[in-house]
């Protein structure tokens, strides 16, 4: 049964080992397989500091006990930019077009307006990963620009598109 809830701190170390097998699996991310290079004390206290916050979050998608899915979103904390906030989501290949993510990114977005009060949240992908980009333009997001070489992967420089929804635009509130 698939579920998402909010991270422990006690969950830093099955978070980092999904990292390793994700970043094995996929070039889509912005590590490879070695996985977030954090201690698991270093990622306990990273999750730590979500537990209170009413304007970031970090979600661990699982399937019965089985970590299969994480993502986030964070606030910006200046006050002039504040109303804005970045989301990130990373999937098992497993679980690739099974709708976990879409899942995820309505529980984030729902998180980032009716919770954090965000306006705008925007987020890097790269640009020829369709299946990602379709997703996040199922839910409104568009393409505002290109970071070019945003990754380097084995010598070669790989774009990221930027892309950001408004999200009193797609009638969320």
């Amino acid at each position: 049964m698939i579920k998402i809830e909010k991270a422990k701190a006690s969950d830093a170390e099955d978070i980092l080992e999904f990292t390793k097998c994700c970043g094995s699996e996929s070039d889509n991310l912005t590590f490879g397989k070695e996985g977030i290079p954090y201690s698991v004390e270093e990622e306990a206290k990273y999750l730590s500091s979500f537990e209170d916050s009413d304007s970031s979050v970090f979600y661990v998608v699982r399937d019965d006990d089985k970590i299969i899915g994480t993502g986030g979103y964070t606030a910006l904390t200046r006050r002039r930019l504040a109303h804005r906030g970045e989301l990130s989501l990373t999937i098992g290949k497993a679980y690739w077009n099974k709708g976990i993510g879409t899942m995820l990114v309505e529980k984030l977005l729902d998180f980032a307006c009716n919770d954090a009060g965000s306006e705008i949240v925007s987020l890097e992908v790269r640009s020829d990963n369709k299946a990602a980009v379709h997703l996040y333009e199922k839910f409104g997001f568009k393409k505002i620009g290109t970071f070019r070489g945003f990754m380097k992967i084995n010598d070669i420089l790989i774009d990221c598109d930027i892309m950001e929804l408004v999200l009193n635009e797609r009638g969320i509130s």
